[in-house]
């Protein structure tokens, strides 16, 4: 029995879910109900707790569940090590020992960590106690801050110094090796010389989600110097694809307000905090990745993109069109990327929206000029199609046919990008009343012609045997369903593409983390991804070099006895494909049976508790959803059998 096991026997998931007062569980039957505590949510009780599956699922606004570690997870806004850690200590089981070389890398780490907190004391020193910090402090006062801002964000100076930085943390023991992996000395192999990389310049501490430190941003003082803005280099501690600035003093109030605002500069993260608005966050001046949305998502899925005139512009917006996935591996610069990240809403299933700020205008500039200006700015953010669609038809002449035909042009894709049939038909209405056109001409510019959706031809094969592990205590009817699709994708990854193409075409949302129920699945999902995701390594090798220690039991009983090396590939995709369409439905049928249970169980609240009525509209709503949702899988689980 792994750890996560061991636990998971040791804990009832209904004691933890109880610890949050407002929940309110109550005992219906086998199962629990209440109020979901990760949304405002008073009077329905759509919350259900399965102690059987040990499982929890919101059928309200949420519409997220998941397991014990799950629940932990998205509760303390935390990763699954951390849950982990934070469960066995809570059930009393030991995680078994770190590796020796495992324990030197995290003491390695440590070490540089406490290089760079006592690097921005050194910086700190300089801005507010050493007169060479003078035109650095006036500068950032200049910006409209105060003192307790400058030292709550730990603000400081980098002195012109060549190697000022050098000396002084070799004298206090540290070497060249920790100062260059640190990222605080740059090298010229020429000249066989290091140097400190940061000189003259403002100086912004860069900390991850917990607080810990990662590295530095540096703003010039002289006009003359370049770059204008210098992060520290990719490090074993800095992955500018993974920070997020601003996270460590944003996360209590994005999860309060239930919103992020995303803005481009780290100067306008420090001033928007300082008027108050203190949920607003910054990628390190590249364009989002999965997993900084993934990030957010922990805490909420309202998302605010706040972008300047020039980057929520036309010609930004076309560029964005056109370089599309491209845009997300360029570092050198912020692209609004439409279709980018229309995927990533869909699956995150997130609610991400689009704001410009004032021409020639910061967001700091406009929160300094008038604190409710920028509110109202918020308060206009527009869906990403809605935005596309405003900025492409401004000021074009909608009478010119060849205007009509470019702008439907570059729009329906991001249409058909959409997971909702619903938002698809929306936004075609909407394009169709801009635009002055009949709805059929834009149904005829979708893949396939009037809206025909083209099915993939494929020869139906037996599936493999889908047995549950050897030795491992199932309680989950689902755990037998993912564990195979995990198996698949470990044993073929490179099908996933093929897999994607054919759920988009038959109009089903991309193969996501949500799919799977237990923790680990979705861990080693995420880490699949990743593998493919990534050029440098084979994705078997990328994955199993880099599976964490907390995967390692549960990774080893799924592929225990599985062998595929015989099976023609499309035999193993057809198991792939059913398995996922399997594992959906089944999800699904559950979620159906939850709701008529719901339905019987409201005349067991008081009156007072609950509105009965509005509760009945969200339930049968839900149903209505699901029950059409299922019979499309059924029919791709059947393409013979005409279902209607």
């Amino acid at each position: 029995m792994t750890a996560v096991d061991e636990i998971k026997s040791r804990i009832h998931i209904e004691d933890i879910v109880n610890e949050i007062p407002s929940v309110k569980l109550r005992k219906s039957g086998k199962n629990y109900t209440g109020f979901c505590p990760f949304h405002d949510n008073k009077r329905t009780p759509a919350f259900v707790v399965f102690p059987d599956s040990g499982t929890w699922r919101c059928f309200g606004q949420c519409n997220e569940g998941g397991d014990l570690f799950k629940f932990v997870m998205k509760r303390d806004a935390c990763d699954f090590p951390q849950a982990l850690k934070t469960l066995a200590a809570k059930a009393g089981v030991e995680l078994e020992p770190l590796t020796p070389q495992r324990k030197e890398e995290d003491s390695h780490r440590d070490r540089l960590r406490q290089l760079l907190e006592e690097t921005a004391l050194f910086y700190q020193h300089y801005l507010t106690q050493n007169t060479q910090g003078k035109l650095a402090l006036d500068y950032l006062t200049g910006r409209g801050l105060t003192t307790e801002t400058i030292a709550s964000f730990g603000l400081g100076y980098a002195p012109p110094g060549w190697d000022t930085l050098m000396s002084h943390f070799t004298g206090r023991g540290y070497s060249i090796d920790e100062l260059k992996e640190t990222g605080l000395l740059s090298e010229n192999p020429e000249k066989e010389r290091v140097y400190d990389r940061f000189r003259h310049r403002v100086m912004i501490p860069i900390r991850d989600g917990q607080g810990r430190m990662a590295g530095f941003g540096a703003r010039v003082l002289d006009p003359n110097d370049v770059p204008k803005f210098l992060n520290s280099p990719q490090t074993v501690l800095f992955d500018k694809g993974r920070l997020l600035f601003g996270m460590d003093h944003a996360r209590k109030a994005i999860r309060d307000r239930d919103q992020v605002v995303i803005v481009e500069g780290y100067l306008d993260v420090i001033v928007l905090h300082q008027a108050g608005f203190t949920n607003t966050v910054s990628p390190m001046g590249t364009a989002l990745t999965e997993d900084q949305l993934r990030q957010l998502q922990h805490l909420t899925r309202k998302m605010i993109l706040a972008l300047d005139a020039d980057a929520a512009g036309a010609k930004a917006t076309m560029r964005g069109l056109e370089v599309a996935r491209q845009s997300l591996d360029r570092g050198d610069e912020i692209v609004f990327d439409a279709r980018g990240l229309l995927h990533e809403e869909s699956r995150l299933r997130a609610d991400l929206r689009v704001t410009s700020i004032p021409e020639g205008m910061d967001p700091d500039e406009v929160v300094l000029r008038n604190p409710a200006e920028w509110e109202a700015i918020l308060q206009n953010a527009r869906p990403i199609v809605q935005h596309v669609m405003d900025t492409l038809a401004a000021g074009q002449d909608l009478n010119d046919p060849k205007v009509k035909d470019g702008i439907a042009r570059q729009i329906i894709p991001l249409i058909e990008d959409l997971a909702s049939p619903i938002e698809r038909d929306t936004y075609r209405s909407r394009l169709a009343v801009m635009l002055h056109i009949n709805e059929e001409s834009l149904m005829q510019l979708q893949p396939g012609g009037k809206g025909e959706r083209r099915q993939l031809s494929r020869r139906r094969t037996r599936p493999s045997q889908r047995e549950p592990v050897a030795g491992v205590e199932i309680k989950n009817p689902l755990r037998p369903l993912e564990n195979h699709c995990l198996r698949l994708l470990l044993f073929k990854p490179d099908l996933l593409p093929q897999l994607e193409d054919e759920l988009k075409i038959n109009r089903f949302p991309p193969l996501s983390v949500d799919d799977f129920q237990s923790t680990e699945s979705q861990e080693a999902f995420l880490l699949m991804a990743r593998a493919i995701n990534q050029l440098d390594e084979s994705i078997r090798d990328f994955f199993w070099n880099n599976r964490p220690d907390t995967l390692e039991s549960f990774l080893l009983e799924i592929n225990r006895g599985f062998n595929l090396e015989n099976t023609p590939d499309e035999r193993i995709y057809d198991d792939l494909f059913d398995t996922i369409n399997r594992l959906r439905l089944a999800k699904i049928r559950e979620s159906i049976d939850t709701i008529r249970f719901l339905v019987t169980d409201l005349s067991g609240w008081e009156e007072q508790q609950v509105d009965e009525k509005e509760s009945l509209q969200e339930y049968y709503r839900k149903m209505s959803d699901l029950t059409a949702e299922r019979l499309r899988l059924e029919k791709a689980l059947q393409p013979d059998i005409n279902l209607h």
